[in-house]
């Protein structure tokens, strides 16, 4: 593994981004599954979890989905969890908000994620969440955005989030998140680390959802610690 200088330098986001732009994040096992135990914690390693720690330090939102911030019990991003001094030197803010996608509004206003945390977080729903849970929630000091009547459009998603100024986008799972995203074609950079294990079992894979177009990419880089492979991918829109 590199340092973390020249980690900084591969994975950096694109200077002067004009939109909101996708870096998504995976672990899976050389069989493909994508948890142990219904987690991804039984198959990351110091060196994968350096890349995600650096996943959060570059991006300005993370976005995510309902069932694996319930899964994965996320709270709001601390100043100790980032280098707080590589994100002042890049003119980032402090800490990077959570942005959770849920077409129901299922986040309440107790949760970890508005209670515990540095950054108010943002809730993604949809027309189909009450009234008064989103109403509950702006009352709770979280930005929420109504982005499509019953789905949520995740391009109206990103336009918004853009509007914001949060452009370096760092989605961090689920796989119908991420299904969905490559489903309309958003993902800009895709971050996978091969875990040397063989996990069987019924995990799912990275992404589900709807058949689509195969979208090609671009092997933009291959690093390896203790056996772990991580590989970046780029979308070449050019």
């Amino acid at each position: 593994m590199v340092d973390d200088t020249e980690l900084e330098r591969i994975y950096d986001y694109p200077p002067d981004l004009d939109r909101a732009w996708v870096q998504s994040n995976f672990v899976t096992s050389t069989d493909g599954a994508v948890s142990v135990d219904g987690r991804s914690a039984g198959l990351s390693s110091p060196g994968d979890k350096r890349i995600l720690a650096l996943g959060r330090d570059l991006a300005d939102v993370i976005l995510v989905g309902w069932g694996t911030a319930r899964a994965e019990h996320y709270r709001g991003v601390k100043p100790t969890e980032v280098r707080v001094a590589r994100r002042a030197r890049l003119g980032l803010s402090e800490v990077p908000p959570i942005a959770v996608v849920t077409a129901r509004g299922s986040v309440t206003p107790d949760s970890h994620l508005v209670r515990d945390t540095v950054a108010p977080p943002l809730v993604i729903t949809t027309l189909q969440a009450p009234a008064d849970r989103r109403s509950a929630l702006v009352d709770a000091g979280v930005d929420v955005i109504v982005a499509g009547e019953t789905e949520v459009d995740l391009q109206v998603a990103l336009t918004e989030l853009s509007a914001r100024g949060l452009r370096r986008v760092n989605c961090e799972g689920g796989p119908r998140l991420l299904g969905s995203l490559i489903a309309a074609d958003l993902v800009d950079q895709m971050c996978l680390t091969v875990s040397p294990v063989l996990a069987g079992g019924s995990s799912g894979r990275a992404a589900v959802g709807t058949d689509g177009v195969p979208i090609a990419l671009t092997l933009a880089s291959a690093l390896t610690d203790e056996g772990f492979l991580m590989l970046r991918y780029r979308r070449d829109r050019s």
